[in-house]
Parts: structure tokens; sequence; C-alpha cells
């Protein structure tokens, strides 16, 4: 299906909603990561919509500004990258409001610590011919638009075919659980995808009211997947390979379309 890029996704509710594919697939919704772990990254890659909730409060405790780098030969031990972000109207700054400190520094420093970590991985030129859109981001001045750009292309090496939209543009009621209800349903989809920790706060009711089922997002827990519950995608990627990861993350979307399905 084709894909919304996020600059052309948040630019007005009508341009969010031209070429919605037919209703009947997985949706998943989250808030914009920088450089996100591979759970994070196999989750949006299960589904057929990301929607970007950027219209939430920003929490600086979390992976919305930082990322945990692993080295090649131990993903055991990690270093945080963090974008030093400044919120504008204090703590109850929303995620797409927040902005770059010092943007010139932190691309700098971005780039330093990604060829520290992987820049000995043979598929080191893949990546970071891939990162270069993340790398421009950083002129925009704004924490968001590098934490979705960190997502996207990572999306984008993986050959990953879904359609991104922005909670910005689209219409949804208050309440948690209603407002993800009512987002899911503008894509159409037949079940939203769920992580472990949206289980345990999930309201389900409002996605039965929508016919949408709710469809738990259950990783594996060994292998590459232990490490990817803490650390950056990235690893996996250098260590790996692109195709190598694309091949574990089409299984496991495979896996999680066969649940919707039988929803």
């Amino acid at each position: 299906m084709p894909r919304t890029n996020p600059s052309s996704a948040t630019a007005s509710p009508a341009a969010s909603s031209l070429d919605l594919p037919a209703p009947g697939g997985l949706c998943a919704i989250h808030q914009p990561n920088l450089f996100p772990r591979l759970i994070t990254l196999a989750k949006l890659f299960a589904a057929d919509y990301w929607i970007v909730l950027e219209d939430v409060q920003f929490t600086r405790r979390d992976y919305q500004h930082r990322a945990r780098l692993a080295p090649l030969d131990n993903p055991a031990r990690h270093q945080w990258l963090i974008i030093p972000t400044h919120l504008p109207q204090g703590r109850p700054t929303l995620i797409r409001d927040a902005l770059l400190t010092a943007p010139d520094l932190a691309r700098r420093r971005t780039v330093g610590m990604l060829r520290q970590h992987y820049g000995a991985s043979p598929h080191w030129p893949v990546l970071a011919k891939a990162l270069d859109p993340v790398l421009e981001s950083f002129t925009t001045g704004r924490t968001a638009a590098v934490t979705e750009t960190s997502t996207r292309v990572l999306l984008d090496l993986l050959g990953w075919r879904g359609q991104i939209l922005s909670s910005s543009q689209l219409p949804s009621r208050p309440g948690r659980s209603q407002r993800l209800a009512d987002l899911a349903a503008v894509t159409g989809a037949r079940a939203y995808l769920c992580g472990t920790g949206g289980m345990t706060y999930l309201d389900q009711a409002p996605f039965a009211a929508r016919n949408i089922a709710v469809t738990p997002f259950r990783p594996p827990t060994t292998t590459i997947w232990s490490s990817g519950r803490q650390i950056s995608a990235l690893w996996a990627l250098a260590a790996l390979g692109p195709n190598t990861v694309a091949a574990r993350l089409q299984a496991l979307a495979a896996d999680h379309g066969q649940l919707q399905t039988a929803a």
C-alpha cells in the first residue's frame, strides 16, 4: 500500500486521509522514538498503519529523545545517545512542540556515536546512507522531526510497505482508550496492535464498540529479542544486516497477521 511520509502526513486532516486502502488491516499507535528498540520497530513493521502519537505530553524518562546504543561485540552493554531537548511549555509540553537545545552539536554527537558503535560493521555503508535523512532533520530544530524520521528510515530500510499518519491530524474523542480506538477506526483497521505495556491499562470496550479487535503484540524473548527490549534496533541491523533482520520481522508480522485474521 502507498506510504505517507511524515511531512505530508501532517499537512492537514484531508491530506492525511487521502488514498486510504480498503478497510481490514492492523493499526499500531506509538510515540516517535529515537532509533527505536527492536520490539518497537517490529510492532510497527507488523502493522499496516503507524499513527504517530505526537500530541501527547513529552516524557523525559522515556525513549522520545534518547536511545540505548550497544557495541557490536556486546549487546549487554550500552550507552545512552541523548538529544538535548527544551520544553517551551515546561512539563506539559507536547511531543510535537519539543525543541532541540543545540541542533548542530546534537547532530555532530549523533554522527560520532553512531560511527563509534557501528562503523566497523560490514553493513555500516548501507546503514550510514539510510540514516542521512535523520541527520538532515536536525535542521528543523524539532526533536519529534528527528525521532520520527529515525523510525521511518529504519522501516524503509527493512522494506515496510505501510502508511504513516499523524494523531494530531485525525479526529478523536477524549479518554486514553477511547482516543486510541477512534484513531484506529480512522484507518478502517480490523485490529489494533497493542504492546504488552499498553495491555495493562487498555480498556477494550471502545474498540469493541468500533468492531476493532485488540491484538497483543508478543515478540519472542530469546536470541536478538532478549536484547531488543532494551537497546536500539540499530545493533541488530549492524550485527546481522538489514536483510536478516527484515526476514525475522516479516516472520513475526505474519504470525500477528494470522492472529488478526482469526480475531
